[in-house]
């Protein structure tokens, strides 16, 4: 049997760091996106995806790809969005099997709108906290992470 590999102090910091910030921050932008647009950050997110898109619309697959999401926690929150008008539901032109999320023109305002208070928010709880040195060096460490858990083989382990 393998001996476990406890944390050392460091390693524990920058870990409970992560976690914790990534969930305060989140929780930040999130509040006040809900104050300042009443969209929540999921809902941000998702009409941003498919803003960036060709034809403001990515099949779900593909979308949920791209949000390292479920179909099924996609699903769910395409019908929430649907019901706001912010989203739609069509068939993919070529495979009428599939289906596809589009950006609503009334999304797309939504979106336009949102965005200024959004990045506001974004650059008040992080970016403007950190010095450009320090803003580097995380960019760096997430794409290194990044980078390591999207290789196919990573995420075959995980499986396992």
């Amino acid at each position: 049997m393998t001996e476990t590999r406890w944390l050392d102090d460091v390693e524990m910091r920058a870990w409970l760091g992560f976690v914790f910030t990534r969930d305060l921050i989140a929780a930040a932008v999130g509040r006040d996106s809900l104050r300042e647009s009443n969209l929540t950050y999921v809902e941000y997110t998702v009409l941003a995806r498919l803003a960036d898109a060709p034809d403001h619309r990515r099949s779900f697959a593909e979308l949920a790809a791209v949000l390292e999401w479920s179909q099924s926690r996609l699903s769910h929150q395409i019908t929430r969005m649907e019901k706001r008008g912010l989203v739609a539901r069509q068939s993919v032109p070529d495979d009428a099997r599939r289906t596809a999320a589009v950006l609503t023109g009334k999304g797309a305002q939504v979106l336009d709108s949102a965005a200024p208070s959004h990045v506001e928010s974004v650059r008040r709880h992080m970016i403007d906290v950190l010095d450009r040195g320090q803003l580097t060096a995380l960019a760096d460490i997430y794409d290194t992470l990044l980078a390591h858990h999207r290789r196919p083989e990573t995420r075959d382990e995980h499986i396992s």
